[in-house]
């Protein structure tokens, strides 16, 4: 409409400018309006034919089509016309490593420690081996300062204490939410394994002797900036134990009598961590203390009901009445035997083995 309105606007220019042309032009400037042309097709037809090569066909994939349901040598051949990398056989996973799976260079107690006084010489030599060996680490422990500025072994043997008293409270009441938070991911399933099946009733008394820090390391796993930390701590404590087996009966120690328990505790802690806490990881057991007392292996014996054992002597005399025996001369001149009822073995108190 606008190229119409203009036209109009163009042929009154003429009629006023040149009346006696108008009649000729009119037809001409029609004409020359209605033609069009198109915008997508080249000027030039020259090069029709190369840009008609210019076409490339692709081979759509078909999305319906599972690989589960083609042979491995044709999903193999789709993949390397892809472009794709065959999956390879085996799964990775990612895994975290929150502790070791051991105590690295293990300290070793003294023979007779918690026996011994520092006047005897025994005692004193135990001591002197003790500050020879204190070198190693007093460095283990400026690498924990490292990460821990404020890291002392007198208030970290007061943690210790705290931390060890809690992963055994909640050893006994079977609390395994609170108990991962207390003890490492190796401690965990042998403190789980031990209890199962018992009851436990533990408390701690009071303490014999302040606990200590004895040892220190720092290793590397891996690379050589993931540190984790092991500090063993001796406990000797006063401890009340008594573990009770499933029917209730005592298996080990008692609730009355408390003993006096010398225990190397060790703790661990990922330092490089920084959300890192200090955890039970194990306990050392040295080659020179007594064996524990074995706890009694308890079991129930199950008994026939009074039913199973009425039945096969029922039985027994109704095929007597069918087919009734026939006694030999001998058997008449046998002496007879008195035999017990039933009644009498079922009046007998039930027996268990323990």
């Amino acid at each position: 409409m606008e190229v119409l309105n203009s036209t109009k606007h163009c042929f009154k220019i003429l009629q006023v400018l040149r009346p006696g042309i108008t009649t000729f032009a009119i037809p001409t400037l029609w004409q020359t309006q209605q033609i069009r042309h198109r915008q997508t097709k080249h000027w030039n037809p020259k090069f029709k034919r190369l840009r008609k090569l210019k076409f490339i066909k692709i081979d759509l994939p078909n999305l319906n089509e599972k690989a589960a349901d083609l042979p491995k040598d044709e999903l193999k051949k789709k993949l390397k016309e892809r472009g794709v990398l065959p999956p390879r056989p085996w799964l990775e996973r990612p895994f975290h490593i929150s502790c070791t799976g051991g105590i690295f260079e293990p300290y070793v107690p003294p023979e007779g420690d918690g026996k011994r006084s520092i006047i005897s010489a025994a005692g004193a030599k135990q001591k002197f081996e003790f500050l020879e060996k204190k070198s190693k680490s007093m460095l283990a422990v400026r690498k924990i300062r490292n990460y821990e500025e404020d890291f002392s072994t007198d208030d970290f043997a007061a943690a210790a204490q705290d931390v060890y008293i809690g992963a055994h409270q909640k050893m006994a009441l079977k609390d395994k939410h609170k108990l991962r938070e207390l003890v490492t991911e190796r401690c965990y399933p042998e403190i789980m394994h031990n209890v199962r099946d018992k009851t436990i009733h533990w408390s701690f008394l009071k303490s014999l002797e302040p606990p200590y820090v004895v040892h220190a390391r720092v290793t590397d796993v891996i690379s050589k900036e993931n540190l984790f930390a092991q500090i063993t701590v001796r406990f000797h404590t006063q401890q009340l134990l008594a573990i009770y087996d499933r029917f209730g009966r005592l298996m080990h120690g008692s609730e009355i009598v408390a003993k006096d328990v010398l225990e190397y505790a060790v703790f661990e802690k990922h330092i490089s961590n920084e959300y890192g806490k200090w955890r039970l990881h194990d306990k050392i057991i040295p080659d020179w203390m007594p064996p524990k007392e074995p706890s009694i292996a308890t079991y129930r014996l199950v008994e026939e009901s009074d039913e199973a054992t009425m039945q096969p002597t029922e039985s027994k005399e109704v095929n007597e009445e069918a087919h009734p025996k026939v006694e030999t001369e001998e058997e008449k001149n046998r002496p007879q035997i008195a035999a017990s009822t039933g009644s009498d073995s079922l009046t007998k108190p039930n027996r268990t083995a323990i």
